[in-house]
């Protein structure tokens, strides 16, 4: 069984809507629910679980349920966060069923992720350990120190811009959690963690219309791709 940990905690300054961006609507149904009903096309999934601000709960509940009524989601629950992204997600994890395999961790802004590339993420986790979706870096990336003077160039090749899900072993994640907790470690991603135990993570490719919404300009992309034909 795969489970799925959805981090939905955060305050989403950036957005300036004076409230959750998960909670904000897109194509006339909440950012979160469209995120989740993804993950309800995928049978691997057994179970899905939020993570959202101990004030938001009940309302994503409530939300939640409401959803369910409309069309069937995967068996969900919800569970308080912490004050950063990581405990966040170690809240999830150990509310985890032990039945589950694998551990997925996927944002509750990614709306328009692929059920093709979830089921990618899930087969290279149980193959390697650990998988990430990402694709490769378009831009120029520069290296720049504190006076604001570029250091050097990265060759683009070797670059990636990395997404979510990001899907490991139970056992190894579980494992890169502790190891965290006690070092006192916090990371970018929870692949970070994993590659603290030396466990390699691989790549899977996804798309570019992945796109996590985090601004006011990235919903309005979000409303677009999501009436443009997918490719």
């Amino acid at each position: 069984m795969v489970s799925v940990i959805f981090p939905a905690a955060g305050q989403g300054r950036r957005m300036r809507a004076g409230r959750n961006k998960v909670l904000l609507t897109l194509g006339g149904e909440p950012i979160l629910v469209r995120t989740l009903r993804q993950f309800a096309r995928v049978p691997a999934v057994g179970e899905c679980i939020v993570v959202a601000g101990a004030q938001e709960t009940a309302e994503v509940e409530a939300m939640l349920a409401a959803a369910e009524r409309r069309a069937p989601l995967p068996p969900w629950r919800v569970v308080a966060g912490g004050a950063e992204r990581q405990y966040s997600v170690a809240n999830g994890l150990a509310a985890c069923s032990k039945a589950a395999e694998v551990v997925l961790v996927h944002d509750a802004a990614r709306p328009l992720i692929r059920p093709a590339v979830i089921e990618a993420v899930i087969e290279a986790a149980r193959a390697h350990g650990g998988a990430i979706a990402a694709v490769p870096e378009k831009n120029t990336v520069k290296v720049v120190d504190a006076a604001g003077v570029v250091v050097s160039t990265p060759a683009r090749s070797t670059l990636w811009a990395v997404q979510t899900p990001q899907g490991f072993r139970r056992e190894i994640l579980c494992a890169a959690y502790a190891q965290a907790a006690a070092d006192g470690f916090l990371g970018t991603d929870d692949a970070s963690l994993v590659e603290r135990l030396g466990r390699p993570v691989h790549v899977v490719m996804s798309d570019y219309r992945n796109l996590k919404v985090t601004t006011p300009e990235d919903l309005v992309m979000a409303e677009a791709l999501l009436q443009a034909p997918e490719a």
